[in-house]
């Protein structure tokens, strides 16, 4: 097994941020690879270069003291690591950042989205490009490990663990970390063993449209409770939250998102599946795959203008993304002979979908009608979004 994944296109993004704007902030979830692409980074960087990794004890301390000296004179490329724990930090840079004597441009690590870090999209506006780092995706590692990076999820650590049950107790003590440390660093008041109980909850909710008062009454809380226990595993990049689409086309629409945790392995370590033979057989095994599938697409196109139609008559497309003033759809089925249904032909029509892609798990692609192609999910990145499929 390799124990080295190339990152070309995150690292070639970065680098273009990084040229293009004073600064670059790579947000994703802990032990994703953040740290790993910023290094690649700094030691390919032709200048000087240094990183602040506020994980470390001094290095906080350091920077509490004299941020702004500390900062402002920093030359070449600057990494600040886990920024998200220490917010103030976002007010410190917005003048040095608009300094036109600025002498470094700034590499930005956090493991929480900005709106759960409170203030930081108004301060960052307009000088911080965003990038979303995901774990390893089909495209990196290859069609060959496709089911082991379905079945282990792509958290670097996770997918290259020699043997699934070091994969399993890495995850474990991930999941342990992140609820115990991660959660109260950023200051929530919510219990490790609340918010556990609830990730584990909804792991068995995966790919389902978000009922806020069933899972309260499930755990026993309000549904503005089960609300915040959502959006905080959501700011920290362990669910998605898919939003529906809806306008007027006088039908009567689901309007509530759709929920799903974001890494497979983390799912399937939620949902006490240990070994890839055994994914097949559990209840939630279509709905394993339709997330998974679904977040290959995201990684390759991005996730601005995605949604999920249905309609409460059964209509349903479990992806619309808007590109290029179009609207493009896909089905995600966990099949080796994908088929059309008649839910698709209907879709395909209310929405005026330009093109239809079924992903399927298999190696060939071929049509199904004019404008409905079974796609194998490792061509996801040949999409170019035209006319043609």
């Amino acid at each position: 097994m390799q124990q080295k994944v190339p990152r070309t296109r995150l690292l070639n993004a970065v680098r273009q941020g990084l040229r293009e704007t004073p600064a670059v902030a790579l947000l994703g979830a802990r032990q994703v690879g953040k740290t790993t692409l910023a290094r690649q980074v700094a030691q390919a960087w032709q200048g000087p270069s240094r990183i602040f990794d506020l994980e470390v004890g001094a290095v906080r301390e350091a920077l509490a003291a004299t941020p702004e000296s500390v900062l402002g004179a920093g030359e070449g490329l600057v990494v600040v690591d886990e920024i998200q724990r220490m917010p103030a930090l976002f007010e410190v840079l917005r003048p040095i950042l608009d300094d036109p004597d600025r002498r470094a441009v700034f590499l930005l690590l956090g493991s929480a989205s900005p709106d759960l870090v409170k203030g930081v999209s108004e301060t960052l506006a307009g000088r911080v490009r965003f990038a979303d780092v995901a774990g390893f995706s089909l495209s990196e590692v290859g069609l060959e490990h496709q089911r082991r990076l379905w079945m282990r999820g792509g958290f670097p650590r996770a997918w290259l663990a020699p043997t699934s049950g070091a994969w399993a107790r890495w995850t474990e003590s991930f999941a342990q970390a992140f609820l115990e440390r991660d959660i109260a660093g950023l200051g929530s008041r919510v219990s490790p063993a609340t918010l556990g109980r609830f990730w584990r909850m909804l792991a068995h909710y995966h790919g389902q449209v978000w009922n806020a008062a069933e899972l309260a009454r499930s755990m026993d809380v309000s549904p503005t409770a089960a609300n915040r226990y959502r959006d905080l595993l959501a700011g920290t990049f362990m669910v998605r939250v898919l939003p529906p689409w809806f306008e007027n086309l006088g039908k009567r629409l689901v309007k509530s998102p759709k929920v799903y945790l974001r890494d497979s392995g983390i799912l399937h370590f939620l949902l006490g599946i240990e070994e890839a033979d055994d994914l097949p057989m559990h209840p939630r095994y279509g709905a394993s795959w339709e997330g998974f599938a679904l977040e290959q697409v995201l990684i390759a196109h991005g996730a601005r203008e995605a949604y999920f139609y249905a309609t409460l008559r059964g209509a349903e497309l479990d992806l619309l993304l808007l590109r290029r003033g179009r609207r493009w759809g896909f089905e995600f089925k966990c099949t080796e002979a994908p088929r059309t249904t008649k839910a698709m032909h209907i879709t395909l029509d209310d929405l005026g979908l330009e093109h239809l892609w079924v992903v399927y798990p298999g190696t060939l692609r071929f049509p199904l009608t004019e404008r409905i192609t079974a796609l194998p999910l490792v061509e996801v990145n040949d999409i170019s979004f035209t006319s043609e499929p």
